[in-house]
């Protein structure tokens, strides 16, 4: 069930960023297997393990690229990062909002953050003997839901892992047609994980001031403008432009 899962999860994956050449990838959770297709051309590759589920080095027979970290406080520096996977990370996390939080941060500009949940009204969810059956499980909605609420954009969502969580040899057999197949009809095969890609939230920075600069008046034509009804005399009187030259 494991090969299962990590192959239809990774299809999905390499599909959505074809691409990640020059980039920083960064994976959170247990998403060590769903990084290995953006060694070869990605600028810099990291695996974030939280303490709570343990370490182990990644990838195998090469440099290791694993780390055990605080699930809410990264050696990740600010802006940084431009696609990040969340695998196994935030339905174990209990404080998802420090984390979502964390997420936003390290997230550069113009990056993007992959979630990979259990789907609530999957078979995975269900079967507490896979990864899928710890923490909470989500519905599309709901998990768009908590992004926007943490200042994140939900850009797209796909489904995976149409296949039962069984090691019946048919299964295994028939795991490749109820990917394609349930691609087609998740709407009568449920997935067993949701993914949504979404980008950080920038609002626009307030110009504070422009309001009150526009209400006072022009220092350039102080004393020149008198109120309504006030006599002028004098060197006043004068146009301004004669007043320039007389200076």
């Amino acid at each position: 069930m494991g090969r299962i899962a990590q192959r239809a999860l990774r299809e999905k994956i390499v599909q959505m960023w074809p691409n990640t050449k020059g980039q920083t990838v960064v994976g959170f959770g247990f998403a060590g297997p769903m990084l290995r297709p953006f060694l070869a051309d990605s600028r810099r590759v990291m695996n974030l393990m939280p303490g709570q589920q343990g370490v182990m080095p990644w990838p195998d027979l090469l440099p290791n690229h694993s780390v055990m970290v605080e699930e809410t406080l990264w050696p990740v520096a600010t802006g940084t990062v431009d696609r990040l996977i969340v695998l196994h990370g935030l339905e174990t996390c209990e404080r998802q909002s420090d984390l979502l939080s964390e997420i936003w941060r390290v997230l550069g500009p113009g990056g993007a953050v992959l979630f990979v949940v259990p789907n609530r009204t999957g078979l995975w969810a269900r079967r507490d003997k896979t990864p899928f059956g710890f923490g909470r499980p989500y519905s599309l909605g709901q998990l768009e839901s908590q992004l926007r609420k943490h200042k994140f954009v939900p850009l797209r969502h796909v489904s995976a892992l149409f296949s039962p969580p069984s090691h019946k040899s048919w299964v295994v057999r028939s795991a490749n047609w109820f990917e394609r197949y349930g691609s087609k009809a998740s709407f009568i095969l449920p997935a067993g994980a949701v993914m949504v890609e979404a980008t950080k939230q920038v609002h626009a920075p307030k110009r504070g001031g422009m309001a009150e600069a526009v209400r006072k008046p022009l220092e350039a034509l102080h004393g020149v403008t008198k109120p309504a009804g006030k006599p002028v005399s004098g060197r006043e009187a004068q146009p301004i432009k004669q007043r320039w030259i007389n200076k």
